[in-house]
């Protein structure tokens, strides 16, 4: 079996850096693909993290920092492009003259009806990247199709159209334990979010707290070489934990799930050489900040820090990251470090 089936990660994930110019519309291109799923946060001032996909809209807007229900609005994000898509003048996305960074995921920029689980979900699935975007309404215990055909390895949920906490089901946690994605909470348990079911290659299991809530969800299956959604333990020095992924990675988000501390966001854009320093905050609309953080290596990631939020003796964390080359070829050639 070859090592991985996806020698090129920008051609499913891509970090896209810009400078706003407060225009509408914009076009911002050279994502490289169609993306179903943008995420973008202006670096420079205190604005909400914008989320959008494809099979809500691209007008239908979230928030990864707040519990807001989604907003409908045309100028933030107008469209999805085949090379990228198109903004509106709002600061959060355009702000004049400030950075902001977008984090494009692809899914299959179509849509279907999925009948796997015991209520039809309307999902967007890329089954060779391990990634789906579906929306669904649930009425009592219910299963939801998410279009992988293989098991999950992380879900983040939340309902669309009333105040919500994002939860985050990952592949360390037990059936009934969750992260909220807004804020800095430690890790928790809930009978009503999971219903205590671990989810399948098909379809993943919700509780009474979705009961008759239009939802969004958005589905993550590890693959070899491109992604990892994995844990670690903290050991407190400079010459810090070292995370074995399989590649070098573009992006990672990391969160101590001991106690309350902050998520970060670091990626391959805002910092092109190690260590890695410019990070964000997908709890906060804080501009971005500044700590020094990882290495990234041509199989994984080391900090070289010893912050509460990135590596305290002792403590356990869960991560998420994608690759920017992976660590072996599908023909058998390694890739370098930085």
């Amino acid at each position: 079996m070859a090592y991985t089936t996806i020698d090129k990660p920008t051609d499913y994930f891509n970090t896209k850096l810009y400078t706003g110019n407060a225009t509408t519309p914009t076009n911002i291109t050279g994502v490289g693909f169609q993306p179903d799923l943008v995420w973008i946060k202006n670096r420079d001032n205190a604005e909400m993290h914008i989320l959008a996909d494809a099979v809500r809209g691209a007008n239908k807007l979230l928030e990864s920092n707040t519990s807001d229900a989604e907003l409908s609005d045309t100028n933030y994000i107008k469209a999805f492009q085949s090379d990228g898509f198109q903004i509106g003048s709002e600061g959060a996305v355009n702000g004049n003259t400030q950075g902001h960074v977008a984090w494009n995921w692809l899914a299959s920029n179509t849509t279907a009806s999925n009948t796997d689980g015991s209520i039809t979900s309307t999902v967007s699935a890329n089954t060779t990247a391990g990634f789906s975007v579906g929306t669904f309404t649930k009425s009592g215990d219910t299963t939801v199709g998410h279009g992988l055909n293989s098991t999950p390895s992380l879900i983040i949920t939340r309902h669309r159209n009333q105040a919500s906490d994002w939860r985050v089901w990952h592949s360390s946690f037990g059936a009934n334990e969750y992260i909220n994605l807004n804020s800095t909470s430690a890790k928790a348990t809930s009978t009503t979010i999971w219903q205590n079911t671990l989810p399948t290659s098909y379809v993943f299991s919700m509780g009474s707290l979705f009961d008759n809530v239009a939802s969004i969800f958005y589905a993550f299956a590890e693959k070899k070489g491109f992604s990892k959604f994995g844990s670690y333990v903290g050991n407190g020095s400079t010459d810090g934990t070292f995370i074995y992924t399989g590649f070098k990675p573009a992006f990672v988000l990391s969160k101590l799930i001991d106690s309350a501390d902050n998520q970060t966001i670091y990626d391959n854009k805002r910092d092109i050489n190690n260590v890695a320093e410019q990070y964000l905050l997908p709890h906060s609309a804080n501009a971005e900040g500044t700590a020094t953080a990882w290495d990234f290596l041509s199989n994984g990631f080391k900090a070289r820090n010893t912050l509460g939020f990135l590596n305290t003796s002792g403590g356990n964390y869960i991560y998420m990251a994608f690759a920017e080359n992976p660590f072996v070829t599908s023909t058998g050639i390694p890739t370098t470090a930085r």
